[in-house]
């Protein structure tokens, strides 16, 4: 028991010497990617970073002492793990076939940003031509869990790229799932986004039933929080939406385009999307209102004109 124990550690000292060789690269420094990119560079991986706008990337480079590439390409021709976080499907692909103009062979590509399944299998398919291994890896914990490292990871493809680069991705995580093949991890966020819709729906609905009932708020939260209904969302949101604060943690334009995305997904398998439906079109009454840009707890705002 005791050369079993032994020899765990042994590999785990191995995965992170391994990690510490490989020279990482960050490409798309938005509110979750600046988070992710602070925490690689704390435990010492990141040596480059790249982002459209080239002033932000310049500041960051400054502050954590990496390079800022002038390109994805350029980028990708001097690390050995690149990891992405953009906004969308074609930003994906725009981005994996630019580094595919200067990846060298052996490279490991993970996608963070959150798109379709098949979106990553293209990007995948790129990759694999010029002998780059491609990670499909979307978060959950948003901006918060960004900036404190906790994010949970869901990946697809190569179980053994992935426990490659394991050391590097557990700078940004409280949790990595290996889900299975290429696209597993996106058709898992697309289960989660899914699950934030509806509880986005509840949290919303419940507390402007709360407050139709004149009473205070915050003792509901609190007392709520503490039973069988409580939630992440209630006890972190709940107070800053009664307040009619929705500072973005997760902009509701983004959750948009996610819930888009599983709406499609579920077209091509035929799951029931009632839930998702909804969601999208009061979204979209928010984003013509221009609340677009703010939480997706702005929700609260059409269920409170609603209990009036």
């Amino acid at each position: 028991m005791r050369f079993i124990k032994w020899k765990a550690v042994r590999n785990n000292n191995n995965q992170a010497k391994q990690g510490n060789n490989m020279k990482t690269g960050m490409i798309g420094l938005g509110a979750m990617g600046i988070g992710m990119a602070r925490n690689i560079a704390k435990a010492g991986y990141l040596t480059g970073i790249y982002n459209r706008t080239a002033a932000k990337a310049q500041s960051l480079a400054e502050e954590l002492n990496v390079t800022a590439f002038d390109s994805p390409a350029q980028l990708a021709a001097n690390v050995d793990i690149v990891l992405l976080c953009v906004s969308a499907d074609r930003d994906v692909l725009e981005v994996v076939s630019a580094i595919a103009e200067a990846v060298k062979p052996g490279t490991i590509v993970v996608d963070m940003s959150t798109v379709g399944s098949d979106t990553a299998k293209q990007a995948a398919a790129i990759l694999a031509r010029k002998h780059a291994a491609f990670l499909d890896a979307p978060v959950s914990g948003g901006v918060e869990g960004a900036k404190n490292g906790t994010l949970a990871m869901m990946v697809g493809g190569s179980l053994a790229v992935l426990e490659q680069i394991r050391p590097v991705l557990e700078t940004m995580t409280r949790c990595i799932m290996h889900m299975g093949p290429t696209g597993s991890g996106q058709a898992t966020k697309a289960v989660n986004q899914v699950m934030a819709a509806g509880i986005n729906q509840a949290v919303t609905e419940a507390l402007a039933f709360a407050k139709a009932q004149n009473l205070t708020l915050d003792k509901v939260i609190e007392v709520i929080s503490g039973g069988a209904a409580g939630n992440w969302f209630l006890q972190h949101r709940g107070p800053t939406m009664t307040q009619g604060t929705f500072a973005p943690g997760f902009k509701l334009a983004l959750h948009h385009k996610d819930l888009i995305i599983c709406q499609n997904m579920a077209a091509q398998s035929g799951a029931s999307t009632t839930l998702v439906d909804m969601t999208i079109a009061d979204y979209e009454r928010l984003m013509a209102e221009g609340y677009g840009d703010e939480d997706i707890s702005a929700l609260y705002r059409l269920k409170t004109v609603d209990s009036d």
